[in-house]
This record gives structure tokens, C-alpha cells and sequence, in this order.
């Protein structure tokens, strides 16, 4: 029996925003049901003092640091490589076996579990090189993680650059690094700012890379050689072991606030950059 287009039609948009409705629903579960159980325990205090009792009592500020550094620390790593190769991929090699082989291994590298990342940073980071359980360390891994999100994320932003941009540049001879830098990189810039800030995402919610190579220290880091501990591994501690559910939530309520604000700051940035270079 055929059915009718427009009954397909209808069943179709009926079913797409079912799933719709349903994927923000768990989303706004989650929210909902972690900020329930954490708000109440969010004060100055608890933001501002440093962990006592093994995180049993008093604040998460050092934590708080953690997050915040390895990250950025990461993605300064990170970038120059992941749209350096994005661009060599686009603009200077041509599609052969040589680009199949790079993207393959990046795919590759994009499919492999956190915990063996973390495991590779434990034994090149930590005890080969001896550099220990450091920021350092924490973020040389993140980096390597992250990698191939930067890659593949910029290398499609600059394919949907569109060619004439780079015609019209070559016209007005310009070299083909010019127009790299001042024709195809502006243009990608949303597309790669949107990369960078999945690759925070990921970086702010990693635990086992983290407990691998960064350690799980409570106190101040003085410097990228000292060990840190991040929020998403002090909640994962608290919780696992018993130590205070009440702090647990607390931790996980500004982890996902925290969240929210990067990507709500992102979307903002990449649409103020967008109305702005379309006016």
C-alpha cells in the first residue's frame, strides 16, 4: 500500500521532531536533576576555599584552577598543530594516497578510548620523560587527544571556504600563504572556533587521561610542573569513594554551569564574528 506524500510528509516531521523533543528532554533532565541536587551546596565558600578532609569539607578553588588551566594549556598545544595540518591537507597537497593515509590515521586517533590515552601519557609523559604527574603532562596528553577534532573540524571549515575567495585573492597576486592568512583562515574562523570549543568540552570533562598524567593533587599548582586535580576528577573521586555526595553534586553543578557559559560565549563570539563580517 503507497501512502500518500503528504501522509509521509507528516509522518516524517512528525517522527524527526519526536526525536527532537526527546534528545532535549534528556538534556533538561540532566541539567535539571544535577543543578536540583548541586545548587543548594554552591556558595562563596565553597568556591573560594580549598578542599579539607580530603574534599569531605570546605571548597573546590584549586580544583576550579585545575579545570581552567589544563585546558587551555592543551588547546595552546593543540591549534597551531590541528589547523597547521588542516591547512596543509587543503590548500597545499593534492588528494592522493599520502592525504588518505594522514586522514585515516587521524580517524584512527579519533576512535581511541580516553583510558588509553591516558595510559600512553603515563608511561612517554610521566616515566619516560620523567616529567611526573604534572599540568604538563595532563595537557601534552589532552592535547594529543583533542587533535583530531581540531583537524577534521578545521579542514572542513576551510573547504567550505568558497574557491573564488581564493581566486580573487591569486588575482590581486597574492601568494598562496596570503591568501591562507588573510582570505581562507578568516572566513573558516567559525568552524574552528566551534572545533576548539568541542576540544574544551572534551578537555573539561576528561577523567581518566587526567587521574593518568595530571595526578590528583588538592593543593595550588605554582607551576606547570606541579600536579592538579580538575573538577570532573574531584567529583569522580568524591562520588566513587563515599567521601561527601552533598560536595559531589555541589562540584558537578559548577561543572555544568561552567559548561554552559563556555558554549553559550562561543555561539555568541562566532555569531557576533559572522554579523559582523556580513555587514
Amino acid at each position: 500500500m503507497r501512502i500518500p506524500p503528504k501522509a509521509s510528509q507528516a509522518i516524517a516531521v512528525a517522527l524527526l521532531g519526536g526525536a527532537t523533543l526527546l534528545t532535549l528532554a534528556v538534556l533538561v533532565f540532566v541539567i535539571v536533576f544535577v543543578l536540583g541536587k548541586g545548587l543548594p551546596v554552591i556558595n562563596w565558600a565553597f568556591l573560594l576555599d580549598v578542599p579539607r578532609e580530603m574534599g569531605k569539607a570546605g571548597g573546590i578553588f584549586p580544583t576550579i584552577v585545575g579545570t581552567l588551566v589544563l585546558p587551555l594549556v592543551a588547546i595552546a598545544i593543540a591549534l597551531p598543530m590541528g589547523v597547521g595540518t588542516a591547512v596543509y591537507l587543503t590548500e597545499y597537497t593534492r588528494p592522493g594516497r599520502v592525504t588518505s593515509v594522514i586522514r585515516f590515521g587521524t580517524d584512527c586517533l579519533a576512535g581511541i578510548p580516553s583510558i588509553i590515552f591516558g595510559l600512553f601519557g603515563y608511561i612517554f609523559f610521566v616515566t619516560i620523560l620523567r616529567m611526573g604527574w604534572c599540568i604538563l603532562s595532563g595537557a601534552l596528553t589532552l592535547a594529543i587527544m583533542v587533535l583530531p577534532t581540531i583537524i577534521r573540524t578545521a579542514e572542513e571549515a576551510i573547504k567550505a571556504v568558497p574557491n573564488s575567495y581564493r581566486e580573487v585573492s591569486y588575482s590581486l597576486g597574492a601568494t598562496r600563504w596570503e591568501t591562507v592568512l588573510k582570505a581562507v583562515l578568516p572566513n573558516a574562523l567559525p568552524g574552528i572556533v566551534t572545533g576548539v570549543m568541542l576540544s574544551v568540552g572534551r578537555c573539561i570533562g576528561e577523567t581518566a587521561a587526567v587521574i593518568f598524567t595530571a595526578g590528583t593533587a588538592l593543593r595550588l599548582p605554582d607551576s606547570l610542573f606541579d600536579s592538579a586535580r580538575t573538577m570532573a576528577v574531584h567529583f569522580y573521586i568524591l562520588a566513587r569513594e563515599g567521601i561527601s555526595n552533598e560536595n559531589a553534586y555541589g562540584t558537578a553543578a559548577v561543572l555544568v554551569i561552567s559548561v554552559l557559559i563556555v558554549n553559550s560565549v562561543s555561539y555568541w563570539m562566532m555569531h557576533k564574528f559572522i554579523s559582523g563580517r556580513s555587514a
